[in-house]
């Protein structure tokens, strides 16, 4: 069954696709229809910061950017969901087509622009859910606030969803949304860093918990952006790193339909260049810092070379989509 509905959806437009996907999840994710997509969580725990994963799969942010199907999400097996990204206000993002597949090399490029229904939405959508795993919120900066103000919107958020979170993601790596990838780099990174973890030790003794804070970081950096990145990380004593997002390389996909839309580039094609990554940036940590694994992550065999590199857990997206929920199974049975 599951099968078969995966197939027709791949044939709609994809935002689609994604939409009416969102909807009947968050529509059955707390009826007896919840049959079609539940399974047992395979239980494999992997603890880092402080934090124990039921096992080392986990969704990861993007799918549901408003947190309106993470009990869904949970019944197809994963050992955490991260949701988000989410900005301080609502924004619809970039103007539509947005989405477009590339099934040739089963790839996606999108140039959505953190398209969500604001912070306080995501937040009521934590509080009603019944999930007791672990919930990532990934939360970035709404297109028109100024670059210089950047700090503002993330402590915006950070504030507003801490006491529901299990860690909180840094987004300063998606190339939709204007400038925003500048902040991976030398002291606008240091700044960020600094104002990010003088909240966290508020929010830590207002709320009587310690919530730890992961930067989301771009595939496409350079040895020297790896290793500056890396100093940063770790001067500010940062909890943790996810590398990575998607890309603007187009290499892997050129000549076939879509590949020229603007956009990051995810799916199978991201697999040897996040790998890359992963590997030269737990070289320059030292295994100080832990690593989440995404962008290619498509199968038990890029999933533990993943791991082999040096990252403690793994996220899958694009493959999740056009493979369906049995790869959650098939990755975490492998591990």
């Amino acid at each position: 069954m599951q099968s078969l509905v995966q197939k027709l959806l791949l044939q709609c437009e994809p935002e689609k696709s994604h939409d009416f996907t969102i909807n009947w999840l968050n529509k059955t994710q707390h009826t007896p229809l919840k049959w079609a997509y539940s399974t047992t969580t395979i239980q494999k725990p992997v603890t880092i910061a402080g934090i124990t994963f039921d096992n080392p799969v986990g969704l990861a942010a993007g799918l549901d950017k408003n947190g309106d199907c993470i009990d869904a999400f949970a019944e197809m097996g994963f050992g955490f969901v991260e949701i988000g990204t989410v900005t301080p206000r609502p924004q619809m993002g970039n103007p539509k087509p947005r989405l477009f597949r590339i099934p040739e090399k089963q790839a996606i490029i999108n140039r959505m622009g953190f398209n969500n229904k604001g912070v306080d939405h995501l937040v009521s959508q934590v509080k009603k859910a019944h999930f007791k795993g672990p919930i990532g919120i990934n939360i970035g900066k709404n297109k028109d606030t100024d670059d210089a103000k950047a700090l503002d919107d993330y402590l915006i958020c950070l504030n507003k969803v801490y006491p529901y979170a299990s860690y909180v993601t840094i987004n300063i790596s998606s190339p939709n949304t204007p400038g925003l990838r500048n902040l991976q780099y030398g002291a606008a990174l240091d700044a960020l860093l600094v104002g990010l973890k003088a909240a966290q030790e508020t929010l830590t003794q207002t709320h009587g918990k310690y919530v730890p804070l992961f930067i989301k970081i771009a595939p496409d950096l350079s040895d020297g952006e790896i290793q500056s990145i890396a100093q940063s990380l770790l001067a500010s004593k940062m909890d943790g790193v996810i590398a990575t997002n998607t890309t603007l390389s187009r290499d892997a996909v050129q000549g076939l339909k879509h590949a020229d839309e603007m956009g990051g580039l995810s799916g199978s094609v991201l697999t040897d260049m996040s790998l890359n990554v992963t590997k030269k940036l737990s070289s320059a940590l030292d295994r100080a810092i832990p690593i989440i694994g995404v962008g290619g992550i498509d199968s038990p065999e890029t999933a533990k070379a993943r791991l082999d590199a040096g990252a403690s857990l793994v996220q899958v997206y694009s493959a999740f989509i056009y493979q369906g929920p049995d790869l959650v199974k098939r990755i975490v049975k492998a591990l």
